[in-house]
């Protein structure tokens, strides 16, 4: 299955691509690879989810936040390359987390989006190398921001 049918197979609906909140390109294309800037967990209308993990957030929400921030990414893959099908692989992906400082989980918040993304393009090409953090805040106090690196075919 394409990442285009796996993820009507999954019942996803994307945001519409996030707007730019600065001073940057959402995706630079060098060769066959895609560095996607940093995205948050986008709803569209202009919202997106809130809050500190630890404090305002337990776990499951930041986990629901960094897959809501996938499905941001990926509607920008998707706005800036006209198909995810042109994504063959993530290469990686440096989560941050809106975070207490006494929280000891970013690894399990950000796996809501590679969880995602193992989804879409199965474990071999869906994972990638990952870093994950905690920030003291995060623009507009996101609860999740997340950049990607993407092989494209």
């Amino acid at each position: 299955m394409t990442a285009e049918q796996q993820i009507a197979a999954l019942g996803l609906t994307l945001p519409p691509a996030p707007p730019r909140g600065g001073v940057y390109k959402p995706v630079v294309i060098v060769g066959n690879i895609a560095y996607v800037s940093g995205h948050g967990p986008y709803l569209g209308d202009g919202e997106y989810l809130l809050g500190r993990v630890g404090d305002a957030l337990d776990l499951e929400a930041g986990k629901a936040a960094a897959k809501q921030t996938g499905l941001a990414l990926l509607a920008t893959l998707k706005s800036e390359l006209g198909s995810l099908d042109r994504v063959k692989r993530v290469v990686k992906l440096l989560g941050m987390v809106n975070s207490t400082p006494d929280f000891p989980d970013h690894p399990k918040v950000i796996n809501g989006c590679s969880e995602l993304f193992a989804q879409v393009w199965g474990e071999e090409n869906g994972i990638g190398a990952r870093s994950a953090v905690g920030m003291g805040s995060l623009p507009g106090n996101i609860a999740v921001e997340i950049e990607g690196i993407f092989e494209l075919h």
